[in-house]
């Protein structure tokens, strides 16, 4: 049977597929006691199994029960999100016929950024589109966002104004305000923003309209030949970084110079920067990767050490000391945020559906 709200220490097991991943943990209340990779892993007793969706849409915004409905209309969200969605669906399918006595629980990485004002999730379209088609900027990453904010303020309590980076596979930021995200560089779909391992990042609309009629496989072309792969031949940032050849210079040139801008637009969001926070696969392991992020940014306060950032091991600040803003390497834990959130679902310190 599914979980009694009001139980202090469920045992939970979070699924998290990503675009090139899948990773499985075990928490007992939000203490993890194991990880894995493989789905064929012994499973140990559950109370909960809670999965990670890339996209909520305008539906979905927390912990929501998972019944044949939501499959439905999770199911509807698939185009939106290609990359990611239809594994969670799978595992979802899985995991249910695994473990048919727990209670199942889908969790979005979109309800982080629910909170965006107006001006920031608002595209400049007809307003009778907008309604009709429930369009608005989604933002995505935000169980990692939301984990790379509330660690930086770990490290200072004091922290307000926090840019949160995540490199990985996907790439997007957020504007962080007193915990809430204000602004962020993805959007309707994930493929805005940033550009990425295949993924291309903004893209004039025009262009989009011109190549429409050319390539009959744009949104292949977008989605999975694009990014560092397109412009390097390699959609892993360790083989450009280890390159020296004109089209792996130019890719990290490319890939560096949008994650500049982005920072500083995060920054100018909030009206400043207290801190300034790297996580995901590349965020996390490419020292290269940071100092080219912040190099020109000492107007913000950004003053990268980079001896400590050459040596750093997450997680850990690679400011100076004299640095007016903070910078700091994080490891991606969006298996332990969401556990959180499920967790204070079945505690009942949150209702269905509300944006924790």
């Amino acid at each position: 049977m599914a979980v009694v709200k009001g139980a202090t220490r469920p045992r939970i097991l979070v699924v998290n597929p990503g675009s090139s991943s899948l990773k499985i943990s075990y928490f007992d209340g939000e203490a993890v006691r194991a990880r894995w990779n493989d789905p064929s892993h012994q499973i140990p007793d559950v109370d909960a199994v809670a999965y990670r969706f890339v996209h909520g849409g305008s539906r979905f915004r927390g912990v929501t029960p998972i019944d044949d409905d939501v499959l439905e209309e999770l199911q509807a969200l698939r185009p939106l999100a290609p990359l990611h969605q239809g594994q969670a669906l799978e595992m979802v399918r899985r995991f249910r016929a695994l473990v048919p006595k727990a209670g199942h629980y889908a969790c979005f990485d979109t309800a982080f950024h629910a909170t965006l004002p107006a001006a920031a999730a608002t595209y400049a379209l007809p307003k009778e589109l907008i309604e009709r088609y429930g369009i608005r900027r989604f933002g995505f990453h935000g169980f990692s966002h939301s984990w790379a904010a509330r660690r930086a303020r770990e490290f200072d309590p004091r922290l307000r104004r926090i840019v949160t980076c995540h490199l990985g596979s996907g790439a997007s930021l957020a504007a962080v305000h007193d915990g809430t995200s204000v602004d962020t560089t993805m959007g309707f779909t994930p493929l805005e923003g940033l550009v990425m391992a295949t993924r291309s990042g903004d893209i004039d609309p025009g262009l989009l309209l011109w190549l429409a009629s050319r390539e009959p496989e744009l949104a292949d072309l977008l989605e999975h030949r694009s990014g560092l792969a397109g412009l390097a031949g390699t959609s892993d940032m360790r083989e450009v970084l280890a390159r020296d050849d004109e089209d792996a210079r130019l890719a990290l040139a490319v890939y560096t110079h949008r994650l500049r801008k982005g920072i500083a637009a995060m920054a100018a969001s909030m009206g400043g920067i207290d801190a300034c926070v790297f996580t995901g696969g590349v965020g996390e392991n490419a020292p290269q990767v940071r100092d080219l992020a912040l190099s020109g940014l000492e107007f913000l306060g950004l003053l990268l050490d980079r001896r400590r950032n050459t040596s750093a091991v997450p997680d850990a600040e690679i400011h100076r000391p004299d640095s007016p803003a903070r910078i700091a390497v994080v490891a991606a834990r969006e298996d332990e945020e969401i556990a959180r959130h499920v967790g204070e679902f079945l505690r009942g310190e949150v209702v269905a559906g509300a944006v924790c």
